[in-house]
């Protein structure tokens, strides 16, 4: 059975889709794994990828994506799937996902990979969201913009990692010397392109909270892109880390989480959802 605390990517045995349960979208979320060599430009301390390394993903089989998507589409639809793999209360298909064991619009195949997915929900007529979970960190490249504003045609929308808004923190919790100015710049050109959600992993790194001055940085850094965000997705620690930091992390309490939440709701004015 899928677990919400596992979200292995080989569940299905498939190259490039894999199902998992998300707490964010409520239910069975369809990922697409564009960097299934476990490569990525980033190197968060949380992140559950097994054997993470430096780097972007190989040459993507486009044929091979569309025609594991079908498959697998079809056996969740006409077959048995949700009853074979899935817990009663999560039986319900929620989205197609970008996702996957690195950062996805680092595939010079991106956009054409967009187009794909999109392709096959039409086939079977489903109107699922398509979502990008992204660092941001590529945004400036025309042919990532073009893959976005392919994905808002199509419905879609992005989940755009910011999880600290300063560069000494950024570096310690994302591991990449990262100016909190770009990423701002950066959000706002996403938030230009589609329909744009910041995610944001809480938690404690060597038994301490987020600072009251990594708080009042993280708010300070959203409030002037209020008008143009849907909001923030706030989560903690729900599966363990794989990185050699992992001993440092610990969760939050639900209570501290939803805190934050309240407070950063009341600073920037931003709608708000907690996944603790």
């Amino acid at each position: 059975m899928l677990r919400t605390d596992d979200h292995s990517r080989d569940s299905a045995g498939l190259r490039y889709v894999y199902p998992v349960i998300s707490r964010r979208a409520g239910g069975v979320s369809v990922g697409i794994n564009l960097n299934p060599n476990n490569a990525c430009n980033w190197a968060c301390v949380y992140c559950q990828v097994e054997g993470l390394t430096r780097g972007g993903p190989p040459p993507i089989d486009l044929v091979l994506l569309e025609s594991e998507l079908t498959g697998f589409l079809h056996d969740v639809v006409d077959g048995d799937f949700m009853q074979r793999h899935v817990p009663t209360a999560a039986r319900q298909l929620m989205d197609v996902a970008f996702s996957g064991n690195g950062e996805p619009t680092s595939a010079a195949e991106f956009p054409a990979a967009v187009a794909c997915v999109g392709r096959v929900l039409a086939r079977f007529d489903l109107a699922l969201p398509l979502r990008l979970i992204t660092n941001g960190s590529l945004m400036h490249r025309p042919d990532v913009q073009g893959g976005i504003r392919h994905l808002a045609e199509l419905g879609g929308e992005v989940w755009f990692k910011m999880d600290r808004a300063t560069n000494e923190d950024v570096a310690e919790i994302n591991g990449v010397p990262w100016s909190t100015d770009k990423a701002v710049r950066n959000l706002a050109i996403c938030a230009g392109l589609a329909t744009t959600w910041v995610q944001t992993c809480w938690f404690a790194l060597d038994g301490k909270a987020p600072s009251p001055t990594a708080v009042a940085a993280y708010c300070d850094a959203l409030r002037p892109l209020v008008s143009q965000l849907a909001g923030v997705h706030l989560y903690g620690l729900a599966r363990p880390s794989m990185q050699p930091a992992a001993p440092r992390l610990t969760a939050l309490p639900a209570e501290e989480m939803q805190r934050f939440a309240a407070h950063l709701a009341n600073e920037t004015g931003l709608k708000v959802i907690v996944s603790p």
